[in-house]
Order: structure tokens, then sequence, then C-alpha cells
């Protein structure tokens, strides 16, 4: 009689996969938490939560449903720790004949689970993960032959191909994209919408871990768990992002503000990067409150969230899996400095860092511009080694797994592609972070000063920055101003400026 083994990894908990259309008692399925995940990274502790929450949460859901599920624990006396040992068991000790996985998003996963299917003497068989819009290799086919994939024109080729916001062929409102719309600071006395948190009790899953020798980072409340762990709360956080924050995403997406954690982010990356909700999905029902609601949610504020999950998502999955392995090892600055002790602290007299930082540690969450233009431009300006940076975002925040966060920190943040992903290094001085932010107002740095006690370091480092790296980036089209600048300064104003910077440097972590 034949048996089949399905496989459902942590981030594939997809309950609308055509694998659960039918029940089919000759088929079990089996989810696992293992020590081979867990441990690849120092992960935040609400990261791992969430993961094996989700994970049983789904599993039970599938139970509900009349499907065989096998569970693994994390501390089961049979877990064998990994993907392959304990499937290779499972073959073994109950006789299956032939085992299926879906399509894995990581590299790591899928070298390990096309060497099992090579070294098991049943049939094996891959399946679709049915999520996204595009497949692994779409972006390299649309870009072949080019040196750079250009965001932009991948974006509106995929509004084209999926009638996205479209009339006909042209974009709906005769502007393909309203990103010079979405850049205000908040208010000064603007009270952002209170962020939807779920009070999830996850003590028990807190309390195995801790039996266990797991390295983790940051904090958690055990019976106040604020993520979502279910495809029901997953969408309640939509219909909340919809409802209660699309009207005003746009305008403030870039913007940061002390204390304020959410401000109008939807904060459904998690359950969108474990499949608990769909790309799709999420877009549809965003263009349907737009749609309902015209004179409220102004266009920008739509296309503006609508870029983020098809366009800068899949780019960024696309940019992955035609550069993997090699995208892991780019270094493009040659840049070798440890991380500060600071970044696993938030323990720094910078405003802007510790916040992002202590939010991060609290939260295992920060949007876009801060992990971009907070932490990740002062890790670049700092000369700080590609894998430290990857390392610690992979490991800090709830949303990250490889194929979404080092395209996102090696490129675009780290610059480390040699500009595969960014045309430019993504580097500022306080200027930036003032006009954006309310954190250099109360800083023990002061914004206004380049050099000397109290200069604020990303003033000094900034110039730092593009004089140590003149031969690789004078030539670039977007930046020549700055090294128009730079080349008109005073000679004496050169020396201070390099000599701060390299004082900081030396005392980065005293900063």
């Amino acid at each position: 009689m034949s048996k089949t083994l399905r496989l459902i990894l942590g981030d594939q908990l997809n309950s609308n996969h055509s694998w659960f259309k039918t029940i089919d008692d000759s088929v079990t399925y089996v989810l696992m938490e293992i020590r081979t995940e867990t441990d690849y990274a120092s992960h935040h502790i609400q990261k791992v939560v969430g993961f094996f929450a989700a994970m049983q949460s789904f599993a039970s859901e599938l139970e509900a449903n009349n499907h065989n599920v096998i569970y693994i624990y994390i501390n089961d006396e049979f877990n064998l720790q990994s993907f392959d040992k304990n499937i290779e068991n499972l073959i073994l000790k109950l006789n299956f004949t032939h085992f299926e996985y879906q399509l894995p998003d990581e590299y790591r996963l899928d070298v390990i689970l096309k060497n099992l299917c090579q070294s098991i003497s049943i049939s094996t068989a891959l399946v679709d993960s049915e999520h996204f819009f595009t497949t692994r290799y779409e972006l390299g086919n649309f870009f072949e032959g080019k040196k750079t994939f250009l965001l932009e024109s991948f974006y509106r080729a995929l509004r084209k191909k999926h009638g996205v916001l479209m009339e006909g062929d042209k974009p709906l409102t005769g502007q393909w994209n309203y990103d010079s719309d979405n850049r205000k600071k908040l208010p000064k006395n603007h009270k952002p919408t209170a962020p939807l948190v779920f009070n999830n009790n996850v003590a028990k899953i807190v309390h195995e871990i801790q039996k266990t020798t797991i390295n983790t980072i940051g904090s958690i409340v055990v019976n106040n768990f604020v993520w979502p762990i279910n495809r029901n709360q997953s969408l309640q956080l939509l219909e909340f992002f919809v409802t209660e924050c699309l009207h005003l995403f746009g305008s403030y997406q870039d913007a940061m503000a002390p204390n304020e954690w959410s401000l109008y982010h939807s904060r459904i990356s998690f359950s969108m990067n474990v499949k608990m909700i769909s790309p799709q999905e999420v877009i549809d029902r965003a263009i349907q409150e737009w749609q309902n609601r015209p004179d409220e949610i102004e266009f920008n504020q739509l296309e503006g969230f609508v870029r983020q999950i098809i366009g800068w998502r899949e780019y960024m999955r696309g940019v992955y899996w035609n550069k993997m392995p090699e995208y892991a090892s780019m270094n493009f600055f040659n840049h070798q400095e440890k991380l500060p002790d600071w970044f696993w602290t938030g323990k720094t007299k910078m405003n802007c860092m510790k916040d992002a930082i202590n939010q991060s540690l609290n939260y295992a969450y920060a949007h876009h511009i801060q992990r971009l233009m907070i932490t990740g431009n002062f890790a670049l300006l700092a000369g700080i080694h590609p894998d430290e940076i990857d390392a610690w975002y992979l490991g800090i925040y709830i949303d990250a797994i490889e194929w979404v966060e080092i395209t996102n920190t090696r490129g675009m943040s780290q610059f480390a592609d040699g500009g595969i992903v960014g045309t430019k290094p993504y580097v500022s001085s306080a200027s930036y972070i003032d006009k954006m932010s309310h954190y250099c107002g109360s800083c023990f740095y002061n914004k206004a000063l380049k050099t000397g006690d109290k200069s604020c370091p990303f003033n000094s480092l900034y110039w730092n920055f593009y004089d140590k790296n003149e031969n690789k980036l004078a030539k670039n089209p977007r930046i020549g101003m700055m090294y128009n600048v730079w080349r008109k300064m005073k000679p004496e104003s050169k020396v201070e400026l390099i000599e701060q910077a390299n004082y900081y440097l030396k005392n980065i972590n005293e900063l």
C-alpha cells in the first residue's frame, strides 16, 4: 500500500495550498521544530517562539480538518534535530513509500532537501509553494544580460502581467510610482493610531525553549505575545491595517519617532513570510478598501503599499535566486569591522540608534527606514563586515528569512553587492535623520556639529566613508555631487573630519 510523507517547513503555513483540498488517509504531513533551524543564527526569542507557535497552530488546524499529522517538538526524545535525519527516520520506522515537499524559499534548505531526495530509496516529488506572484527565476530571465536590476522596470512588468491597478496596459491614474509623495515627517504633535496587538500566551513554548541550549536575543512577554500566530489573527491584522492605517501609510512610511514602534505600517510581513496570508489577498483587500473609500484614501497611500508587496518583495526574492550562493559572500568595500557591542544592548548615546535597536530587541521589529537609514546606515559608515550585519538582521527580526533579509541587508543597506540592488550606497549624515525623525532634538550629540565634542557621529563618518571609497564611487552618477562638495572643502576641514571619524571608529563601543 502506498504511503506518502509530506514535509511542511516553518514558513509554509499556507492553509489554502492545493495539498489540503482533499483528505487522504494515505498521506501524512510532518512539521518539526529542530536545532538546525534555531541555531544557524542567534535568533530573537520572539522569532523562535513566533515560528513554533504558528507551526503548532497550523498542525492543530490540519488535524481538526482530519489530515494525518506528525508534529515533532523541540524536546521530543526521538527528534534528531535536522530535516534529513528526521525524515529518514520516519521513512524507516513508518514504511513510507513516497516523499514530497514544497519548493523552499532558502538556498540552504533547497540544497539540504535535494540531497535528501538523492539519498533516500523511495520516490520523491517537489511542488510549488503556491504563494508568490513570480517564479524563482522570473527576474533573472527578465533582466537577462543586464548588470543592474532596476526595480521600477520589474514592478511595472508585474503590474501589467497581473493586472494590478491597471487600465488596459496603462497605470490606473496615468502614473506608475508615487514614491515622491511618500516621504513626510510625522507632524510634531501627531499621535499615530495605536497598533493592534495580540495577547497570545506562549509560556509553554518559552518553557520548552529554556530547557535547551538554544541561544536567543531580545525579550518576550510570555502571556502577551503581540504577533499573529495563525491565519485568523493574520487576517485581523490585515483588516486593521486597511481600515485604520492605510489612509496615512504612504505619507508617513519613511517617518520615524521615538517610542512609536508601529506608526502606520501593516506589520504583516511575518504573516506573509510564513504564508499564513498571501500577497494576492493582501493586495486585493487593500485595493478593495481604497475603492470603498476613495475620498478618504488617496491613491499614493495605496500605490506605496502595493509597490512594497508586488514590487519590492518579489524583486528581492528574484535577486536572491538569481545571485545565490555567491551573493552571500559579496563585500564590495572589503569591510572588515565587527558590530559595536551596543547593537546587542541598545546602550548607546545616539538617540536614533538607541531607539531603533531597543525597539528591535523589544518587538523583534523595525520598519524599513529604521533598518536602512539608521542601523544599516551606521553599519555601512562604520565599515562593518557584511557577514556581521547579515547575522544581526537575520537573527533580530521576526520577519527575517534569508531570501528577503540578505538582499535587503547585503544589497540595499550595505551596497556589498556593488550595485545589483541599489544604484548608490544609502548613507546619510544627521541632516536626513533629522529631516525624517524626531530623534535629534533631545540627543546627547549635536546634529549641527561635524567635528568636536558631542558632534553627531553620522556627520564625520559620512564624509570619511566618501573619502575612503572615492576610487569606487566617484564615477557613480547619483553621488557625483557629494564628491564636488568634498573636493571644494578646505584641506584643514577635511583633515578635521577624517580625524573626528577615526576617533569615533577607534572608540566605537563608547558612542
